[in-house]
């Protein structure tokens, strides 16, 4: 499992989980709600006290633009948004993207700092065109809970037209429990549910979608997330 960071706390709760717990990893990142608070205030969290990126840290995010909140300013989203695409960058590390209704300007934003060798739409809520978009930029998607409810035609759009080696699932628990489950607290083991829908989308055997998509989840997070089980 990968969980993410969102801001300094919620990183370093992440980070103690992975520590705890073989097979979890964890991400460093700033959630554009939180873009007010800087990135200078999770940028530490990447390496430990000897400047190494401890084997628990696997990307950096999940960092992006949320235009349907404004929880901060757009401008200061952006910033913070480009600040930490140098900082994957700089690490050599994966990228977390959290993008909603604001595809022009994450597009435009990855474009002008260059897009990290592996970076991830997380819980893609685009359609067909935001899809190509990604793909055209070598970018994968991840297709959360929300791909499984009935008003979501778009997604399930993309989630068909994504290339089997560029298509993750998750759940992006606690939220968007995944049918039929809705209306529930979510929780990392309904990613199964996932599964099955995409893989019915699809029209593919649930135990090849299944071992696709971990195999490209391995391929998105770079090898870091331990040896092939």
């Amino acid at each position: 499992m990968v969980t993410v960071g969102c801001d300094r706390a919620t990183t370093l709760a992440a980070i103690a989980v992975a520590e705890r717990h073989d097979d979890v990893f964890a991400t460093v990142g700033l959630h554009p709600h939180d873009a007010v608070k800087g990135t200078d205030t999770v940028a530490d969290l990447v390496t430990d006290a000897e400047g190494e990126i401890p084997d628990t840290v696997v990307a950096v995010g999940e960092a992006g633009l949320d235009y349907y909140y404004d929880h901060s300013p757009r401008d200061v989203q952006r910033h913070v948004f480009a600040e930490q695409i140098a900082l994957a960058h700089q690490h050599r590390l994966p990228l977390v993207i959290h993008s909603r209704d604001a595809w022009d300007d994450t597009f435009d934003i990855l474009d002008a700092e260059g897009v990290p060798d592996r970076t991830i739409f997380h819980c893609f809520t685009g359609g067909p065109t935001e899809a190509r978009g990604g793909l055209d930029r070598g970018i994968f998607l991840s297709f959360s809970g929300i791909v499984t409810f009935r008003s979501a035609s778009d997604i399930q759009q993309a989630a068909l037209d994504c290339p089997a080696e560029r298509l993750l699932i998750e759940t992006d628990s606690p939220y968007l429990a995944p049918v039929p489950h809705r209306g529930k607290p979510n929780r990392p083991a309904w990613v199964t549910d996932v599964a099955r829908f995409v893989a019915d989308l699809r029209d593919a055997a649930l135990d090849e979608f299944s071992a696709a998509s971990v195999e490209a989840t391995r391929d998105a997070f770079a090898g870091r997330l331990g040896p092939a089980l």
